[in-house]
Formats: C-alpha cells, sequence, structure tokens
C-alpha cells in the first residue's frame, strides 16, 4: 500500500498504527467467498471490497458490498435457479444467524428483535403501538434526529400532540440541560439518533433514558449510524425502542432492517398490525380433518418483538448479504473499526478547521461521520468532486464525510486536495 507524503506524515502524527501501514508489504486481493478469512482481518480492509472507479468516502449514505457478500448472493441466487449447485442451501440458518449477530452486536437478544422494512417503518410501527396522536402528550425530539422524521413529528404536531424539538448548539450538540427542562411528566416519548445522520454527534444514550424514564416516557432511537460502527449495548442503555436499516454501516441493502423492543415492556404496548409472523400457535377449524371449533381458527401472538412487530415476509436477497456482513463486522470488531477510523476523522477535522470551514461535527466525537458547513455546497462543490473523482454526501449547505473500514489516509489526502484551501465564497 503506497502513501502520499503528505497522508503519511498527517497519518503517523495520529496513529502509529497507520504509519506502520504504509511500510507493510501489498497483499493480494482474496478471491471472492461466502466464508470469512480465517486469518484476523486487517484494516484498512481493501481487500474485502471490490476495487472502486472512485475514492469513496460515502458510505453513510449507502455502504458499498463486501465481496464475500457479493459470493453469498451469488450462491443464494443459484439456489433460486435450483441448478443443484446448492443442494444444502438453507435460507432459515442464515436469517438465524443475521439476527443473531446483530443482537450481539448491538447488546440485544434475539427475542427483542423484529426483522423490518426499515428505519423509518420501525419508527413508525413504535408510534402507532403508542397510540399516537390519539393518545394525546408531549414528544421530546432534537435537530439532530434524522431529518426525515421531521416530517412525521410536524404531522403529530398538527394532529393535535405536543412535539418539541431541541434544537443543537454551536458547536454540534445537543444540550442534556436543554433536554432536562423540555421532558416533563406530560412527556410520552423522547425520540432521538444515536449518532446523528447530520454531523455525527452521538448522544449518551443511558443519560437520555435515565432522565426520560424518570418522568414516566419512552425512549426511541434510531440506530442506522450506530450498530455495527460505534459500540452500542442497548440493554445497557435502558433504550426502549431501537431501529436500523442494513444498507448503511451493516453492508447489506436497502428494505431491510431491525427493530429492537426491550423485553420488559412488550407485553404493555399494544400490536401495531397484525401478520402471520407474529403466530406462535394456531388451529384452522374449516378444513378437512380439523377439529371441530367456534372460530375459523385459534390463533396466538409470541410474547417477542415478532410477535408484537412482525408482518409477513422479508427480503431474503439481503438477509443472505447480511448473513456474511454481520459476522465479518464482528469479526474485525466494531472496537477496532472505531479505532482505525478515528485519526482518519481527525485528518478532515484539523485540516478544514484550519481553513476556515465551519464545523458541524463536534471536535471531540467518536464517530465515523465529519460535516461542515457551507453555503451553496452542492453549487460549489459537486462538480470539481465528481471530475476529481471523489465521492461524498454534498448538501445544499452543507457536506459530509463517511469513513469506512477500508478507506486509508491516501483517501483523506484525495479529499483534502480536491477540496478548495478555503471555503469558496
Amino acid at each position: 500500500m503506497k502513501f502520499t507524503r503528505r497522508a503519511l506524515v498527517a497519518a503517523a502524527a495520529l496513529s502509529p498504527t497507520l504509519a506502520r501501514a504504509a511500510d507493510a508489504p501489498a497483499k493480494a486481493p482474496a478471491a471472492p467467498s461466502s466464508a470469512l478469512p480465517s486469518t484476523p482481518i486487517a484494516l484498512p480492509a481493501k481487500a474485502a471490497f471490490a476495487k472502486m472507479p472512485v475514492t469513496y468516502l460515502d458510505s453513510g449514505a449507502t455502504h458499498p458490498m463486501p465481496l464475500g457478500a457479493k459470493a453469498a448472493l451469488e450462491e443464494y441466487l443459484r439456489y433460486k435457479t435450483r441448478d443443484g449447485s446448492t443442494p444444502d442451501y438453507s435460507y432459515g440458518a442464515k436469517e438465524k444467524l443475521a439476527v443473531q449477530t446483530f443482537a450481539e452486536l448491538v447488546g440485544a437478544t434475539p427475542d427483542e428483535l423484529c426483522v423490518i422494512q426499515s428505519t423509518t417503518m420501525g419508527e413508525n410501527l413504535v408510534l402507532k403501538a403508542l397510540g399516537f396522536p390519539q393518545a394525546g402528550g408531549r414528544i421530546v425530539t432534537d435537530a439532530l434526529h434524522f431529518f426525515g422524521s421531521f416530517y412525521t413529528y410536524g404531522e403529530l404536531g398538527k394532529a393535535g400532540m405536543d412535539v418539541v424539538t431541541l434544537r443543537m448548539t454551536q458547536d454540534g450538540r445537543i444540550d442534556m440541560d436543554e433536554m432536562a427542562a423540555a421532558v416533563n411528566d406530560k412527556t410520552k416519548l423522547v425520540s432521538i439518533s444515536l449518532v446523528s445522520t447530520t454531523n455525527g454527534f452521538e448522544h449518551d444514550l443511558k443519560a437520555v433514558c435515565d432522565l426520560a424514564h424518570a418522568h414516566g416516557a419512552y425512549v426511541y432511537a434510531d440506530i442506522v449510524h450506530a450498530a455495527g460502527v460505534v459500540p452500542v449495548d442497548l440493554r445497557a442503555s435502558g433504550v426502549d425502542f431501537a431501529a436500523a436499516s442494513s444498507y448503511k454501516w451493516l453492508m447489506g441493502d436497502f428494505g431491510l432492517g431491525f427493530l429492537y423492543v426491550r423485553k420488559e415492556i412488550q407485553e404493555k404496548i399494544a400490536r401495531p398490525w397484525w401478520g402471520y409472523e407474529q403466530v406462535a400457535s394456531f388451529q384452522s377449524h374449516v378444513f378437512p380433518y380439523d377439529p371441530p371449533g367456534s372460530t375459523v381458527a385459534d390463533a396466538a401472538g409470541a410474547n417477542t418483538a415478532t410477535g408484537r412487530f412482525g408482518a409477513g415476509t422479508t427480503g431474503w436477497t439481503g438477509m443472505v448479504q447480511l448473513s456474511y456482513s454481520l459476522p465479518w463486522i464482528k469479526a474485525v470488531g466494531v472496537d477496532r473499526l472505531q479505532a482505525h477510523r478515528q485519526p482518519l476523522a481527525r485528518m478532515v477535522q484539523d485540516d478544514l478547521r484550519r481553513r476556515g470551514y465551519e464545523p458541524l461535527t463536534p471536535l471531540d466525537s467518536r464517530t465515523q461521520l465529519v460535516a461542515f458547513a457551507l453555503k451553496d455546497a452542492r453549487a460549489k462543490l459537486s462538480e470539481p468532486l465528481k471530475k476529481a473523482g471523489v465521492t461524498i454526501t454534498v448538501s445544499q449547505n452543507r457536506f459530509r464525510v463517511s469513513l469506512a473500514a477500508f478507506n486509508d489516509a491516501n483517501d483523506i489526502d484525495r479529499l483534502l486536495s480536491v477540496l478548495p484551501k478555503a471555503p469558496p465564497a
């Protein structure tokens, strides 16, 4: 792996690990395989992903698929053609593996998890299970929650709920004193993103839960930018609900995610809908040889997250990908992934702050996202970045860098060489 002098000097000042990586002999990429590597996975894990034609610093938008997940998916597609090459294929085992591994990654148990379509689906199921807006009361959320949820809580406000949205501080945080002032005994729900999609700010989830529970409120956390990428322990935090899609840091695909429902509250909340995935026992009374009964069928839902929130079938292709990518993340270790990214994030922070860019991300952030404000950013940066082959998230008035397992100091050096030396007027 060849590092530019600038990237190497910057990285060496921040991370001995990256400095040693510059002198390590390059390894030939391993052949794609649906089996995990038998040796420890080195970071940056470039061999685990396809060689990309661009400098990709946008995994917070959509994470590239690992080559092993691609191989697993190809195996599944052969199974679907019934060509006889995968006679012992077991989708059920792969789903069980993915759910179990996700549970281990976020500090949950499998019976606290339900497979869902998306993070937004999970959040809306929670709102419906809590009886909103008919139940009334206060919801406390904040401006660093997923911006797609601004619409959701705006509509709940129009429907009569008391919705309080906390603004971010000048240095890109949500102030806990302001949250404490907003949460009262009329509060029914505190809804946050554990790690903000906007700037990577990370809440102290346990502190939020302790505050909310002291007033009898539930807590929902969007963990799409936390699961698999920063250390998470849902049980220890006390959070009541959490949801994440899989196409970001779980390295899965669109249309598949997980909803967490804390075991202790499952029997206290209503089912927001009904579906056969919830059923624990079933006996029909209308077909030949059925036992007699006064109903069409007798059925009972399970006392699990799926028994409360499950519906119908989910995307098999996405689950097959997760059956590789989640064990891969576990094998690397979330702590190692976080440690790998920190010096890279600090390179971005230090360089752009020195140039006069307006930071949105707190300097002491431990997460994988680094964001800056820039008026008319999309108009000013999109074309130079595209021309240079550098991919980041560029919004109307801000831009965000996402750091993944395969990124290294050369990628950061490439980005910094493309961005204007000073914020363009």
